[in-house]
């Protein structure tokens, strides 16, 4: 009777009528329908009495799944764990222990997941329920990295970071779930926490290359003080470009170019320390770096950022540059920011590279220095230059020694008539009397007696008869020492020429009586007294020492022919006197 009664009410939608009727009745039959029933209507106390009836009379799982299910939701958690731990228990515990945790019954979920040893959903529960020292149990059982993310962040969000840390160990050591750690933290604004992780992290065998990243990255944004003690102890285990990228972020130029050497990109280096040098330069790390650098135009770049900001050391920088540069280049960039006196040392330690840059340069310091004996040695040693430019700059120099430089460098580039005009201007009588003679000109000889001639320089007269004596002719010198009445400065001239001529007639002589003998030898000839007294044409050949007046008289000063046999132009012959 009550069977049919509770039907009738399901039928109704009476779920506690019927669940009445069927225990008046103790029929379990439609107990599914029951059961959904009392569940959506919230009758769980008169389910449970229901329920208890039908695990007396049908065996099955569901109804003791609902059974647990029910005793969650009405809070009955000592008859739960009660009903579990029977024997012969068959109800679903996961599934069940799912049901009410999805439904936020975690102390039964709690009690399901433990009776079952599901560790990681009963961390789960744990987390819920704030218990985090026995989440960090069963998550440490589990030995699951979702188990551990899930600690971790509950403890983050409780702020109990002791226990946060504990759980982030366990995720850093796994390179994929490093980034969403580091924004778990980030995100709520725990720098300090997260770089205690990871700095702690460093410590387990399991550390790798990202943590050490990672841990750079986080110095960088919020630690930079620890920044540069950090890279130089761990440079090796960091993801350099990464680390690359964060310094480029945040502006931190000394430990940019620290990185930048040690991944060798040199180049990015030198400039980095050019661009933000009252950071980032050092003059001994960038002497290093630049001598290294692939692209030369760096090198350049380099020359130009020492002349303007240090240029006490601009010389011990292009030392370095030496076998790099192109010398005519960096002359060239000096002398565009006026700066030339500042490299001497350096040009002077290249100038025996013979380079014409280099050379004009060092020139032009020493005429701006008036360093006249350094400057004739350069022009000594070094001929890459415009010589002739050089001296045309100096030859109306102030100082005497540029001018006397100035003829030298024309007489090296055998412009001997301007070496000796500009000799002559200054006075300086014995450099161009060795010009002349140097030359081998006998116009450029002859005209210099002339002008010592003209201007009374008698002394002089005689000391170029001395140095040019192979190009000047006897004739020439005798008629102007004869007009300008000089004679005596030119006797030690005209004896050397006399003794000359001299020793080739007596050559001739000897040539002659010695093909003489020869001829005798060969074919007999009668010697008669005309031949004794007319040797031969080689006696008729020799040249006229100079020529007189036909008027000459000894009083004139000129001498009167008593050589010979070599009677003078134009007067008669006269007897020596006797004795004579």
């Amino acid at each position: 009777m009550f069977s049919k009664l509770a039907k009738a009410q399901l039928k109704s939608n009476l779920i506690k009528e019927a669940i009445t009727s069927y225990l008046k009745a103790n029929d379990p039959e439609d107990y599914i329908e029951v059961i959904y029933g009392a569940n959506s209507g919230g009758f769980h106390d008169d389910l449970v009495k229901y329920l208890l009836m039908c695990i007396k009379k049908v065996k099955e799982p569901k109804i003791e799944s609902e059974l647990v299910y029910a005793y969650a939701k009405t809070g009955k958690l000592s008859e739960l764990e009660e009903f579990i731990n029977t024997p012969g228990m068959t109800a679903n515990i996961l599934d069940t222990g799912d049901r009410c945790f999805d439904e936020g019954l975690y102390e039964a979920a709690k009690i399901l997941f433990s009776h079952i040893s599901n560790y990681a959903k009963l961390a789960s529960a744990l987390v819920r329920l704030g218990d985090f020292n026995g989440a960090i149990e069963s998550a440490n059982k589990a030995n699951s990295i979702r188990t551990w993310k899930e600690v971790n962040l509950a403890c983050v969000e409780h702020k109990d970071f002791r226990l946060a840390q504990i759980a982030a160990l366990h995720i850093i050591i796994v390179p994929d779930e490093l980034e969403e750690l580091l924004n778990v933290y980030e995100t709520r604004g725990h720098f300090n926490e997260l770089i205690l992780v990871l700095e702690t992290g460093l410590n387990n065998e399991s550390a790798h290359m990202g943590m050490y990243t990672e841990l750079a990255g986080l110095y960088s944004k919020y630690r930079e003080e620890k920044l540069m003690d950090y890279l130089k102890t761990q440079y090796t285990k960091i993801n350099i470009p990464k680390v690359i990228h964060y310094c480029q972020m945040n502006a931190q130029w000394p430990e940019l170019v620290f990185l930048y050497v040690h991944y060798d990109e040199f180049d990015n280096a030198a400039l980095t320390m050019i661009n933000h040098s009252s950071d980032a330069w050092e003059h001994p790390l960038f002497k290093e770096t630049i001598g290294k650098v692939n692209n030369i135009d760096i090198c350049y770049k380099g020359v130009q950022f020492y002349l303007g900001e240090h240029p006490l050391l601009i010389n011990d920088l292009i030392t370095a540059l030496v076998n790099k540069v192109d010398h005519s280049r960096v002359v060239q960039l000096v002398r565009k920011m006026n700066q030339l006196p500042l490299v001497k040392p350096y040009l002077q330690s290249i100038q025996e590279k013979n380079v014409t840059a280099v050379n004009e340069a060092l020139n032009e310091l020493y005429v701006e220095e008036e360093d006249y004996q350094s400057l004739r040695n350069s022009i000594d040693h070094f001929d890459g230059f415009d010589a002739i430019k050089l001296a045309q700059s100096i030859e109306k120099h102030e100082l005497l020694e540029f001018r006397r430089v100035a003829s030298y460098i024309y007489k090296k580039n055998q412009r001997w008539q301007q070496s000796v005009d500009l000799s002559k201007l200054d006075k300086m009588y014995k450099d161009a009397i060795e010009t002349a003679a140097e030359s081998k000109k006998q116009d450029i000889a002859e005209s210099l007696l002339e002008f010592f001639v003209s201007n009374e320089l008698k002394e002089c007269f005689s000391a170029c008869l001395f140095t040019c004596y192979d190009i000047v002719r006897p004739d020439i010198v005798l008629e102007l020492a004869w007009r300008k009445k000089i004679i005596d400065f030119a006797f030690p001239y005209l004896i050397q020429v006399l003794r000359e001529y001299t020793t080739k007639v007596d050559t001739l002589y000897k040539e002659f009586d010695k093909k003489k003998n020869n001829d005798n030898k060969n074919e007999p000839s009668s010697f008669t007294a005309e031949s004794q007294i007319h040797p031969g044409p080689f006696v008729s050949a020799v040249p006229q020492i100079a020529y007189y007046p036909m008027n000459a008289t000894p009083d004139m000063g000129v001498p009167v022919n008593y050589g010979m046999n070599v009677p003078n132009i134009g007067m008669p012959f006269q007897q020596p006197p006797f004795g004579m």
